[in-house]
């Protein structure tokens, strides 16, 4: 089958591979949708690992049921492609997304599980949903990205009334803005590099603001605006930058949510986080539970997921598709892969 591969740094290579079988009772499926996420993109930018075949915001219809007898072939599904142990305390607390062995075999995040930069993958059988009629395949490979802002948010515990501000105008920094719209943040500000993207997020609807986050003058500016500080922030991008601007933009007591995965070490103004009695809330992925919220959001029509996507590409231009993303000047937030 045609697969896409990293080969190196920023390289990425359409191959052939084998198609994946039934293991273990895994469910096999055809895909018909992957969205690009921004940990792909980190892995594109360090080339590494080599020949992992990515993508694990996946829709698809399935081949093969292996050992889950309410799915036949031709079933559409999407699924959670994390691999937790189901045993440990993590697991047990209904909290997987933090099991050790979560990421150890998650579907597109490792060797021995390609994921949806591919025509067929699979996925580990207790963790594939079945998708409901009126969830397009398009919406069904924005519902991981989706759940992973859902958690944030609900982590950050918004209530009515708070101003919020989100550091990050990707994907999911977009999503926790509409999630903390729907859990009554009077004012959510958005900061961002990308002017393209900054000046976009606004028609969405979600942004009540947006500023560049390359202006020096701007966190002073907001902490007088908003007389002190923000009841929470969505620190939504992993670096350096983005961390101390959180922390400097929260007011005392506040909450930083910390969304965005940084590869190597963060250095931030400590003593100011101190100093404020700030809480550091780190987030990662999603529980069950909040994937499956997402499903039936998006089947309610209580979010508009498709809004975000910029463009649907063929797996010969994905490499294109991670030069534009990552160019600093292209307005795209989601860009979805259909194999």
């Amino acid at each position: 089958m045609k697969c896409v591969k990293i080969v190196e740094e920023k390289k990425l290579e359409v191959c052939e591979t084998e198609e994946p079988i039934s293991k273990n009772g895994s469910v096999v499926f055809k895909v018909t949708a992957c969205g690009i996420c921004g940990s792909d993109i980190h892995y594109w930018e360090v080339g590494e690992p080599k020949g992992l075949i990515m993508g694990h915001e996946f829709a698809g219809t399935v081949i093969d049921p292996g050992s889950r007898s309410d799915l036949k072939a031709g079933d559409r599904i999407t699924g959670l492609p994390i691999s937790p142990c189901g045993y440990c305390n993590a697991c047990k607390s209904g909290n997987p997304q933090y099991c050790k062995l979560t990421w150890s075999k998650a579907v597109g995040l490792s060797l021995s599980n390609n994921g949806g930069y591919a025509e067929v993958s699979s996925c580990r059988s207790d963790l594939v949903k079945k998708l409901p009629d009126n969830v397009t395949d398009e919406e069904a490979a924005m519902v991981e990205p989706s759940a992973v802002s859902l958690h944030a948010v609900n982590l950050g515990n918004i209530k009515k009334g708070d101003n919020v501000l989100v550091i990050g105008g990707g994907i999911i920094g977009l999503m926790c803005a509409e999630f903390a719209k729907l859990q009554g943040a009077k004012n959510v500000t958005l900061l961002e590099t990308n002017d393209e993207r900054g000046k976009k997020a606004l028609g969405y609807g979600k942004v009540d603001e947006y500023y560049n986050a390359l202006d020096e003058k701007i966190i002073p500016e907001l902490i007088k605006k908003t007389i002190g500080g923000f009841d929470v922030v969505m620190e939504c991008c992993g670096n350096s930058p983005a961390v101390s601007e959180a922390i400097m933009a929260v007011k005392p007591g506040g909450k930083i949510v910390l969304v965005g995965v940084a590869l190597g070490n963060v250095n931030i103004p400590l003593v100011m986080s101190v100093m404020g009695e700030v809480t550091l809330q780190g987030a990662i992925a999603y529980t069950p539970q909040e994937f499956e919220n997402v499903i039936d959001m998006i089947s309610k029509k209580e979010i508009d997921v498709k809004k975000y996507i910029d463009d649907i590409v063929s797996l010969d231009r994905v490499q294109e598709s991670f030069i534009r993303l990552t160019s600093g000047k292209d307005s795209a937030i989601k860009i979805i892969i259909k194999p």
